[in-house]
C-alpha cells in the first residue's frame, strides 16, 4: 500500500474518531446516571434489603428487576438470553461467564432467575454507594491475602445453607482489550468441587463491544447471552484441568458462535 495511500487513512480514522469522542463520552457518563437514579429513588428499600441475610431475596428482586433492567434498557442494551438445557435450581450453581464490560454484572443479574451472590474484589467497596451495598451482598475476596481466600469458602457455605447459587468471574478481572479470554482462575472450581456444586457456564458475546473499558468504544445493541449445558459436580471431579476445560469451552464459541448459530436455527 502507498505510503500516501495509508497517512490519509489513518487521517480519516483518526479524524472519525474526534468526532465521535462526544458521543463516546455522553454514552459513558449516561451509564453512571442509570446506575444512580434507581439507587437514589430505591435508597430506603435497598437499605432495608441488606440489614439482614433473610431480606436478601427483596434485595435480588430490586436488583435484577429494577435497577439492572433501567440501566440496561437505558443504554439501549436489550438482552437476549437463550439457555440450551434450561435452569436448575438444585443443587446451588457455580454460575461463570467471561469478563469483559462493566455491563456483565447487570447482565448476569438479568440472565440468572434465582438469587445468586457475587464473589467479586475486595477494592470494589471503595466506590461510593456502590461499595455500601457492595459489601453487604456480596462476598468478597482479598486476592494478596491468604487467611481472605480461606474465609471465601466459609462464606460460600453459609450462602448455599440459605439456598443461593454462586457466581464468579473466573478470568479474575478484565483483560486488556486485545485478549478474547484470559486465562482462568482455579478457585471457582475448587470451590464448586469442595462444596458439590454444578457448573453453570455462560457466554456474554457483546458487551465488549457495547459498553468496553475503553472511553472511546461503545454504542447501542442487543446483548447477546447463552447458557451453555451444564456439568453436574461429579463430572467436575473427573476433570482433570477444570479451568482450562471451561475456559476452552467458552473461548471458541466467542469464536466461532458454532451454539449461538444453532440454538437460534432451531437445531
Amino acid at each position: 500500500m502507498p505510503e500516501e495511500v495509508k497517512n490519509k487513512g489513518i487521517r480519516s480514522f483518526l479524524l472519525v474518531r474526534l468526532l465521535l469522542a462526544p458521543f463516546y463520552i455522553l454514552y459513558r457518563v449516561w451509564f453512571y446516571v442509570l446506575a444512580a437514579i434507581p439507587i437514589g429513588i430505591m435508597f430506603p428499600f435497598l437499605l432495608f434489603s441488606v440489614l439482614s441475610p433473610r431480606t436478601y431475596s427483596f434485595f435480588y428482586w430490586l436488583a435484577r428487576s429494577i435497577w439492572a433492567r433501567f440501566i440496561l434498557y437505558g443504554m439501549g442494551c436489550p438482552p437476549r438470553i437463550h439457555r440450551m438445557d434450561g435452569w436448575k435450581s438444585k443443587p446451588p450453581q457455580m454460575i461463570i461467564a467471561n469478563h469483559t464490560s462493566m455491563l456483565d454484572i447487570m447482565l448476569m443479574l438479568r440472565a440468572c432467575p434465582e438469587p445468586f451472590v457475587f464473589v467479586g474484589k475486595k477494592e470494589l467497596e471503595k466506590i461510593p454507594v456502590f461499595g455500601f451495598f457492595y459489601r453487604r451482598v456480596c462476598i468478597l475476596v482479598d486476592r494478596g491475602n491468604a487467611q481472605s481466600k480461606a474465609e471465601v469458602y466459609r462464606a460460600v457455605q453459609e450462602r448455599l445453607e440459605r439456598g443461593l447459587h454462586v457466581c464468579i468471574f473466573p478470568e479474575g478481572g478484565v483483560p486488556d482489550e486485545s485478549v478474547a479470554l484470559d486465562r482462568f482462575k482455579s478457585g471457582a472450581f475448587r470451590m464448586a468441587a469442595q462444596h458439590g456444586m454444578d457448573i453453570a457456564p455462560m457466554v456474554f458475546y457483546d458487551c465488549k463491544q457495547r459498553f468496553s473499558w475503553s472511553y472511546f468504544k461503545g454504542g447501542p445493541g442487543p446483548l447477546r447471552v447463552l447458557q451453555l449445558p451444564g456439568t453436574t459436580s461429579e463430572e467436575l471431579k473427573q476433570l482433570e484441568d477444570a479451568p482450562d476445560h471451561f475456559r476452552g469451552i467458552l473461548l471458541q464459541e466467542l469464536q466461532e458462535e458454532q451454539l449461538w448459530k444453532k440454538f437460534k436455527n432451531g437445531s
